[in-house]
């Protein structure tokens, strides 16, 4: 089923790359994390945008939450996920698919601690209008 879900992200991150059209910058949460857009569409009510997403050796995305499912494939280096209870609950490394869920339930951040900068290709599917990521509190972590 892990295989499945992977090959199903990964194709479908490669599908909406091939069909990029047009980029723009952004910047998430976290000091030195840089994103641009490859391509978005609105259908319906959702929003779906594909962003590429450095996050510097070091640096984190910050605490947030999203109001939509996120699904994503590490391009280059390791992500670092940890909870709102301060545990990991994912180390994946390139070449590896990540889902969150939405909601404020699923507050959560994304860390750097390796050497090379982290490079992630992320599709959004939010409501329309819908901010990228909602900020939240450090929930009691010893690290930001």
């Amino acid at each position: 089923m892990r295989t499945v879900l992977r090959t199903a992200v990964t194709g479908l991150v490669t599908a909406a790359a091939v069909l990029t059209c047009g980029s723009a910058g952004a910047t998430p949460a976290g000091p030195g994390v840089t994103a641009r857009i490859l391509t978005q569409t609105t259908v319906g009510g959702t929003d779906y945008t594909l962003r590429e997403i450095t996050v510097p050796p070091g640096q984190s995305t910050g605490w947030h939450y999203h109001d939509g499912p996120l699904y994503g494939v590490v391009k280059q280096g390791t992500l670092s996920h940890f909870d709102a209870g301060c545990a990991s609950d994912g180390v994946y490394r390139t070449g590896t698919s990540i889902q969150e869920p939405p909601g404020a339930d699923y507050v959560h951040i994304g860390r750097n601690l390796g050497d090379t900068p982290l490079v992630l290709e992320v599709l959004y599917v939010l409501p329309h209008g819908a901010p990228f990521s909602e900020d939240a509190a450090n929930p009691g972590c010893p690290f930001q």
